[in-house]
């Protein structure tokens, strides 16, 4: 079972940026795809950006051409670098897998997430 944690949140000012960093205790390699969730109070967890083995993103239309994701499978880190930030991108954000087959035999459990909060 590999644990995940977040980090890199903050608060930032309208127009900023930051690097989000999801560090996994084990190999993602094997993992078929890595995703940025992002969740606000009263709402549903939403996808924000979504990285296969093969490196290839897609992404929600709110942060397409703001945010970037990726992988680093010798580091076993998924990053988001969030850039123009807006109010309405302050969540906690979360990363986990998206891989059924690799979570049914081994588990993939949810982090705790990192704040993000952007002032206007």
């Amino acid at each position: 079972q590999v644990q995940l944690v977040e980090s890199g949140g903050g608060l930032v000012q309208a127009g900023g940026s930051l690097r989000l960093s999801c560090a996994a205790s084990g190999s993602i390699f094997r993992i078929n795809a890595m995703v940025w969730y992002r969740q606000t109070p009263g709402n549903q967890r939403e996808l924000v950006a979504r990285v296969t083995r093969k490196n290839e993103t897609n992404y929600a239309d709110s942060v397409k051409g703001r945010f970037t994701i990726s992988r680093d499978n010798d580091e076993n880190t998924v990053y988001l670098q969030m850039t123009r930030l807006k109010p309405e991108d302050t969540a906690v954000y979360l990363c986990n897998a998206d891989d059924p087959y690799y979570c049914g035999l081994f588990g993939c459990p949810w982090g705790q997430g990192t704040q993000v909060l952007v002032s206007s």
